[in-house]
């Protein structure tokens, strides 16, 4: 692994004043980061806010908190990242009857619906990552096809990068069944990509 490029290493530069390494951060999380999101979103609230909404607050709330983060296991950041996306989503289903949040709660990154706002680190924005990527739309295919309970321990173990331990403390499973459960879960999901046809 390349240090320059690691986790930690691209943490530790950031405090240190490197913002470029936080769009490198931005760019290595952004794909694993959405796909979480979408799914902690209810269908409700993915009909009147966009995922990439949810996901420039997280990123942006995690630039201006990261002084706050301690690097522990491979899997911390992205832990981490999802308790951001987890307050985030709690706080835009509060307002979402609102007709609009003023203007000092929400930041707004440059893109066409919003022409004068500011620039986002990276010029592609995550909005037109996961809409463009065809890569994206057939990972969600995949899951939603997936059983609710295998989809659940998908993105807890690789999306989220729980261990079996921390699965079976949040879902109130033994770890045993979790496993299991996990195993399972793979195995379809790799039984559904070999089904689905090449591109």
């Amino acid at each position: 692994m390349d240090l320059r490029t690691s986790t930690y290493e691209l943490v530790e530069r950031f405090k240190r004043g490197d913002t470029a390494a936080f769009s490198l951060v931005f760019q290595k999380y952004q794909r694993r980061l959405a796909t979480l999101v979408y799914y902690k979103m209810s269908a409700e609230l993915r009909n009147v806010a966009e995922v990439d909404d949810i996901l420039q607050e997280v990123f942006l709330a995690a630039s201006q908190d990261m002084n706050q983060f301690t690097y522990r296991t491979p899997g911390s950041l992205m832990a981490w990242l999802s308790r951001i996306a987890d307050h985030v989503i709690v706080d835009a289903a509060r307002y979402r009857n609102r007709e609009k949040r003023r203007a000092e709660e929400m930041v707004r990154l440059r893109s066409e619906s919003n022409p004068g706002g500011p620039e986002p680190a990276d010029s592609e924005t995550p909005s037109r990552v996961f809409e463009r990527e065809e890569g994206a739309r057939n990972l969600l295919k995949k899951l939603d096809a997936l059983p609710e309970e295998y989809r659940e321990m998908i993105l807890l173990a690789k999306f989220e990068g729980l261990t079996t331990k921390e699965i079976s403390e949040r879902t109130g499973k033994s770890r045993e069944n979790v496993a299991l459960l996990l195993h399972r879960a793979l195995k379809r999901f790799r039984e559904l990509e070999a089904a689905s046809p090449r591109q």
